[in-house]
């Protein structure tokens, strides 16, 4: 098994200029175009890493990898000579795109506020998506190419969404799949914040049951001849899909306990269900690994920060690894630091978790998880060219993109924070440390 050294501590860097070789992808055409990159080390993730390996890419798509491809004599080639070559970076939890400036309202479109009930299920949070986030060419450039998109603040927040990070305009085409879960938090009361587990734990519980009841009984409800319901009309009929067992239901949990009482959730309903959060998680990570149930999990928890995390430790994905459980790494759902998810991988790997655990846990896993491993998380024939060339080990501080192409196009650019570095690398002469 391959496994690289892993540095594990937290720095700010700068990115460097980009490079010539970049600026003559660019200047490709985006579409008919035939791509070669020849002599790299490759990570197809579905299969062992390829010495001397050869990518071949065709109008966006992967048509060969290996390392006895034949190139087409018309083939723009990129020497990836002693580079590597892994598929994009899938950061599974974000507000990337929904959130801009925390402290402005309207740059903020995370959650719903609906009645005040905290059960906001119907809510899209792909429809407040803003593709020319400046935050995205941030991400982008740091090897991040899939982002899960997730609601947030209620009880039941709503609809998550995937988008790649393409330089695309268009929100349209930037969505890979919506929706591909409903996120919910067993520790959230909503708005009455004075309730305890048991009375949060019960409201999901009707909540769930006037879901699963509510086709039979539209007719009377429509007729104003049934009970008051515990939601809205269209909050239970976005929960239908969740109940029925067709859409992944996400859970936030952070206790041993809590865990507990999201795995009988889903054994009552018959949900199909993933933890996220999950700080206690390795307490319990032989019920999880039993359930088949996925965990969304941070590798830099070492400290308690609160009540509901006294038993944190940073190999707590390494040990949910070795119990069998499927493990998402992730940490937090910042979008102002989406980017360093490869890092967490790489704090994973220097408490335990294998290096090729770690990247399947930031590439073909979340793609399984949201149900769009037919496009990404992998290098084979038929998916999308989606995919970073690394001078080095992409889960290293030092090491930096030199192409992050996305369904075949280069989407390395000079972000915002490279252009104000540009601006003010040189002060005027008379600068004296004013402010």
């Amino acid at each position: 098994m391959f496994q690289p050294t892993i540095a594990f501590r937290h720095t700010r860097m700068t990115r460097p200029a980009l490079t010539a070789s970049v600026s003559l992808l660019l200047a490709l055409p985006a579409a008919a175009q035939t791509i070669a990159i020849t002599g790299g080390r490759v990570f197809p993730v579905s299969s062992a890493p390829i010495e001397n390996g050869t990518v071949l890419i065709r109008d966006g798509r992967i048509v060969a990898v290996g390392a006895n491809v034949t190139i087409p004599a018309d083939a723009q080639r990129i020497d990836a000579s002693g580079k590597w070559v892994t598929p994009g970076i899938f950061n599974s939890a974000t507000a990337l795109g929904i959130m801009e400036v925390g402290a402005v309202q309207n740059t903020v479109d995370v959650g719903a506020r609906g009645k005040g009930d905290g059960i906001t299920a119907s809510f899209r949070a792909w429809e407040g998506f803003n593709p020319a986030s400046p935050l995205l060419q941030v991400t982008r450039n740091d090897g991040i190419t899939t982002v899960g998109v997730l609601p947030g603040g209620n009880m039941i927040s709503g609809q998550a969404a995937v988008f790649d990070l393409s330089d695309s305009r268009s929100r349209t085409e930037m969505l890979l799949r919506a929706p591909v879960a409903l996120i919910a938090d067993l520790t959230s009361t909503g708005t009455d914040r004075g309730a305890s587990r048991g009375e949060v734990l019960q409201r999901f519980r009707d909540v769930l049951s006037d879901a699963r009841d509510f086709p039979r009984r539209r007719a009377e409800y429509e007729r104003a001849q049934s009970r008051e319901l515990s939601a809205r009309k269209a909050d239970l009929e976005a929960l239908l899909p969740v109940v029925q067992g067709r859409t992944l239901l996400i859970l936030n949990a952070e206790r041993a306990s809590d865990i507990q009482n999201a795995l009988q959730l889903a054994k009552e309903f018959s949900l199909r269900i993933a933890i996220s959060g999950a700080t206690e998680a390795w307490k319990v990570a032989d019920e999880l690994a039993a359930a088949k149930v996925p965990v969304i999990v941070g590798a830099l928890s070492n400290i308690p920060r609160d009540f509901s995390t006294l038993g944190a430790r940073q190999d707590n994905a390494a040990l949910l690894q070795k119990a069998g459980v499927r493990v998402i790494v992730n940490d937090g759902t910042d979008a102002f630091n989406a980017r360093n998810v490869k890092y967490s991988a790489g704090v994973a790997v220097s408490f335990g978790l294998p290096w090729d655990e770690a990247l399947r846990a930031v590439t073909i896993n979340p793609a399984e998880l949201y149900g769009v491993s037919d496009r990404v998380g992998t290098l084979e024939a038929g998916k999308d060219a989606t995919l970073v060339i690394w001078n080095g080990d992409p889960f290293e501080l030092s090491t930096r993109p030199e192409h992050v192409l996305v369904r075949g196009n280069d989407v390395l650019r000079p972000s915002r924070q490279d252009e104000l570095v540009r601006r003010y690398r040189r002060l005027p002469a008379d600068y004296r440390g004013r402010p």
